[in-house]
């Protein structure tokens, strides 16, 4: 037995003889008292999962999803969609950095850390990700108040984003922007009025045409916003200059405490261009969303002109800080949406059950994340506020110093670019 067990061990890597030697060793401590067995037991147990190889995990793997409707067009997205493994883990840690990211802004909100106004984007993040995964990252987005999500998937860290929501001058805008004001390179915020970012998003995407350069704008609103005039009017001229643009439309049932069938005479968004095609799509499944948008950017990118998207999604959290968000619809219903829908949940039990990953390792991640929040949360604490002088710096992005105005004419201070 000696001998067997020396020649396993000469054919065997150091790192299998640690793992050999601890397992040896836990059998040999079998009679020693329970609670020092089980630890010993666990340990072993997490030194065999760690030692488990990439190898062992499926590196890619093709799921069906849901057929989207369409308006206007003879062919749509993809039913089936290809996941790596590298771009499963990626999406998961991107959507669930991102719900971490609002649970702890709205903590930090019921502390009075964050004032004024703030809306959450939890229940939605299979949206912002599969956008960002079907575009390249020098296309630009713009949205609305909603755009936490948007801003780290457009490569803001949450210690930014936080420090802003929290107004200190290590914010993205440095404090002075707050929840709807961020921003990022080919990212145009953040937008407090009610659909006003819609014919900005085709400003951008006419720029984009002008300047040839192949690059497309995703323009996204809600459907609270969606029966705003001005969404119309960009729509038609979109539609006349055929601008690469992406009208989406997050449709969360609920545009503040309002339903969808109560505000719309029409609840086919995707349809509210008429002239120009569209498509309904699972906003709660991020695989789609990215079959979606892949579609849509190259339709764009072909010079057929514009597209309008409806992505059925659902929010968790209430319009804003200032909504429980149950006085119009049910505990139950957000409870049944959160068992059945999740994005991040569907995403997870996709790569779980086709061993694409391990349930350690997306422990892991979520541990790993968790430590991130909170180590953003408390430089969004401790981070001081922006001094007074630098209240009207950065009017102009390239300007000599000037004088502003104050609160009266005898308040004069100074901006620098």
């Amino acid at each position: 037995m000696r001998s067997a067990v020396l020649y396993w061990k000469s054919r065997v890597s150091s790192s299998m003889q640690n793992m050999l030697t601890l397992i040896s060793n836990v059998f040999r401590l079998g009679n020693a008292s329970k609670n020092v067995g089980a630890q010993t037991v666990s340990e072993g147990a997490r030194m065999v999962a760690s030692t488990r190889s990439f190898a062992d995990f499926t590196p890619q793997a093709s799921f069906d999803v849901k057929k989207c409707e369409l308006h206007r067009l003879e062919e749509g997205p993809s039913e089936t969609a290809v996941l790596t493994r590298e771009q499963g883990l990626q999406y998961y840690r991107t959507m669930q950095t991102m719900r971490r990211m609002e649970l702890k802004a709205d903590q930090l909100y019921k502390q009075k850390i964050i004032r004024g106004f703030c809306h959450l984007y939890d229940g939605q993040e299979a949206c912002a990700m599969g956008i960002e995964a079907g575009i390249n990252p020098t296309d630009h987005l713009i949205t609305a108040y909603r755009a936490h999500g948007y801003t780290f998937t457009r490569g803001v860290s949450v210690r930014e984003i936080l420090a802003e929501l929290t107004g200190r001058r290590g914010g993205v805008a440095k404090g002075k922007g707050g929840s709807m004001h961020m921003y990022a390179k080919h990212f145009y915020g953040g937008n407090g009025i009610v659909g006003a970012q819609v014919p900005l998003g085709a400003g951008v995407a006419l720029a984009c045409q002008y300047q040839g350069n192949n690059q497309v704008c995703v323009a996204l609103y809600g459907d609270g916003a969606a029966n705003q005039g001005q969404i119309f009017e960009s729509f038609n001229m979109a539609a006349l200059w055929k601008l690469p643009c992406i009208f989406i439309c997050e449709n969360n049932k609920f545009g503040m405490g309002t339903s969808v069938e109560r505000s719309s005479a029409s609840t086919d968004y995707f349809k509210r261009g008429d002239y120009i095609p569209g498509i309904k799509v699972d906003g709660m499944d991020v695989l789609c969303v990215r079959e979606a948008i892949k579609f849509a950017a190259d339709y764009c990118r072909a010079g057929k002109g514009p597209i309008v998207m409806e992505l059925e999604t659902y929010r968790y959290h209430g319009h804003s800080m200032s909504d429980p968000g149950v006085s119009y619809r049910s505990r139950e219903e957000i409870q049944e949406v959160r068992s059945k829908s999740d994005p991040i949940t569907m995403l997870k039990e996709r790569m779980l059950s086709n061993n694409m990953a391990s349930v350690e390792e997306i422990k892991e991640i979520d541990v790993e994340i968790r430590k991130v929040i909170e180590d953003a949360a408390q430089f969004a604490i401790s981070d001081p506020e922006p001094p007074l002088d630098e209240l009207c710096n950065h009017i102009f992005a390239n300007n000599p110093p000037m004088e502003v105005r104050g609160t009266n004419p005898w308040v004069k201070l100074k901006s620098v670019s």
